[in-house]
């Protein structure tokens, strides 16, 4: 096997490996939405790199952060971030068979179907209804057990299809009532719907709809990645719901289609996916493509996991081998339970014993031996690649740890 090096890379490099995981994936099926994931990449960067804290070795873990794609439409974003992560169930195989008959990766995320997926978001405006659920769920879980068992956040990224459905209203006044603090709604402000300017279809002020339903508000250019972190942190700082209007050009990077519904919900084409890797840098003969024929035997590019005690002796899924455009997998930093932890799982398994009843509650004490929590190390996507192959895009700041 060949000698594997460890470069950490910036969230530019990352959230390109989104985008193109996302385009060449609807390019192959001849069908999808790659607009959406290409113009929220770097919000999906900076919220799993920083904030966002899930186990996929443990994807029932109970006190997981939940993530909820609204914009069910956008599902390869999901997608390609499951596998970057490393979920033992989406392997480049499921990339490859996107919106096939059988496979996990359906056109919408569907729950069930896959690790990693909530809730299904088909309809438009389902998915940020059950988020508002989500995050009462986790505010009388903690209510009942306090913040030493029960402390997660619930975030959602939405479209404005989400925003127009009518049952949108009713969960955002009732999120808002409530005064839902763990949930941050990310809300894609592009402008663009698939049928053209959202000119055409809506005149309403969001910002101010939320706001009067007692949100905590902001707007922020969602391709700035500080500017994105920053109002996450204000968003957790606030006791009210969050949420964070992203300014995004849809399908940022597709060099003539970016910005226009003509990238919302079809294949951007051969051509401009050729012009889009090699803006970005991330061309064939630098970063072989997830959907070429591989080049070498995956046995030559398996990768290892870093980081926590429960990954030490664990071998990771070989994240498309030779042929995969990011040869990564996360870090993870290992954080232990607090101190007084085992006396809490004590009390709340004989509280819970007696009283737990409700559905969103059912899997929380079966799973209380599994109380370790795993934050993804800076989304510092780590790659892991054979030195004697290609390079490849390098950090836009020109710094590489090796």
């Amino acid at each position: 096997m060949n000698e594997q090096t460890r470069i950490t890379v910036s969230e530019t490099v990352m959230a390109n490996a989104i985008r193109v995981l996302a385009m060449d994936a609807v390019e192959a099926a001849q069908s999808g939405h790659p607009g959406a994931p290409m113009g929220l990449a770097d919000v999906a960067t900076v919220l799993f790199n920083r904030f966002l804290s899930v186990d996929p070795a443990d994807d029932k873990w109970p006190d997981r952060d939940r993530f909820v794609m609204s914009a069910g439409h956008g599902s390869m974003l999901v997608y390609a971030i499951n596998h970057l992560l490393g979920y033992d169930d989406m392997g480049a195989d499921q990339l490859r068979a996107f919106r096939q008959m059988g496979s996990r990766t359906a056109g919408h995320p569907e729950y069930g179907h896959a690790k990693g997926i909530e809730t299904t978001t088909g309809p438009l405006g389902q998915g940020i209804s059950t988020a508002v659920g989500m995050a009462l769920a986790e505010r009388m879980q903690n209510a009942r057990f306090g913040d030493d068992l029960v402390d997660h956040w619930t975030y959602v990224l939405a479209g404005d299809g989400c925003l127009m459905e009518g049952i949108s209203h009713e969960a955002i006044d009732m999120a808002g009532h409530l005064r839902l603090g763990r949930l941050v709604v990310f809300w894609d402000d592009n402008g663009i719907t698939i049928d053209g300017s959202t000119d055409i279809s809506t005149s309403t002020d969001q910002r101010a709809r939320f706001a009067a339903a007692q949100w905590h508000v902001q707007s922020v250019d969602g391709h700035d990645t500080a500017a994105i972190a920053a109002a996450i942190e204000a968003a957790r700082q606030d006791p009210r719901p969050s949420l964070i209007a992203c300014r995004t050009v849809i399908g940022k990077g597709a060099p003539t289609k970016a910005g226009s519904h003509k990238v919302h919900g079809a294949p951007l084409g051969a051509e401009e996916i050729a012009a889009a890797r090699e803006a970005m840098g991330w061309t064939r003969h630098a970063c072989r493509d997830l959907f070429q024929p591989p080049r070498r035997t995956r046995a030559q590019h398996q990768l290892r996991a870093f980081g926590g005690q429960r990954f030490g002796q664990r071998q990771a899924q070989p994240l498309g081998g030779p042929d995969h455009p990011v040869a990564a997998i996360l870090q993870f930093r290992h954080h232990p339970a607090p101190a007084a932890s085992q006396a809490v799982l004590s009390r709340a398994s004989r509280a819970a014993a007696g009283r737990i009843t409700a559905t969103s509650s059912a899997t929380l004490i079966p799973n209380l031996r599994n109380w370790l929590r795993f934050t993804i190390a800076p989304f510092s996507i780590t790659y892991i690649q054979s030195v004697t192959s290609s390079t490849c895009p390098p950090d836009p700041s020109g710094s590489r740890s090796r």
